[in-house]
């Protein structure tokens, strides 16, 4: 007999995601960095200035030890290329984000998106479907593209 999988249940800041294969538990650590590797990869590769910028980023707002915060970068990106799904899981972890979460997380996909210094339209089309996927409102992502501009000194409309 077949095993249905069971609904994605929400456990403090926990998503589980029960399959007949196992029990997968997602959490905000790793949705960020799941977001941040899919700006990243917006323009089909990931260079090694966002990789760098990635890891900073997240040992930083994370608290995070380089290997604790490199296992987390490369497990997102594993499930980036394998799981046709990612969008439907990133939006139900999206759901454990307060706005100011949300707000921050969008400062530091800019942060990525400029890493390499190139201006990638995919990778902005990229930030952009990030922030529709977690449902980040309006008024937080231009507190967050205020807050890109104050701390690089950049005012152009352009992040990279």
């Amino acid at each position: 007999m077949v095993e249905e999988a069971k609904p994605p249940r929400i456990e403090g800041d926990s998503l589980i995601v029960e399959t007949v294969t196992g029990t997968e538990v997602y959490d905000t650590q790793y949705l960020v960095a799941a977001l941040l590797v899919f700006v990243a990869k917006g323009d089909g590769n990931i260079s090694g200035p966002e990789t760098q910028r990635m890891l900073s980023l997240l040992e930083e707002h994370f608290n995070l030890q380089s290997s604790a915060t490199l296992a987390l970068l490369q497990r997102a990106m594993a499930d980036i290329a394998d799981n046709p799904d990612m969008r439907s899981l990133l939006s139900q972890l999206g759901t454990l984000l307060s706005p100011a979460d949300k707000e921050d997380i969008i400062l530091m996909l800019l942060k990525v998106v400029a890493a390499d210094g190139r201006r990638d339209a995919e990778e902005m089309e990229s930030l952009s479907v990030a922030a529709e996927i977690i449902e980040i409102p309006e008024e937080a992502m231009h507190r967050a593209y205020e807050r890109y501009f104050k701390e690089t000194g950049t005012f152009d409309s352009d992040p990279a």
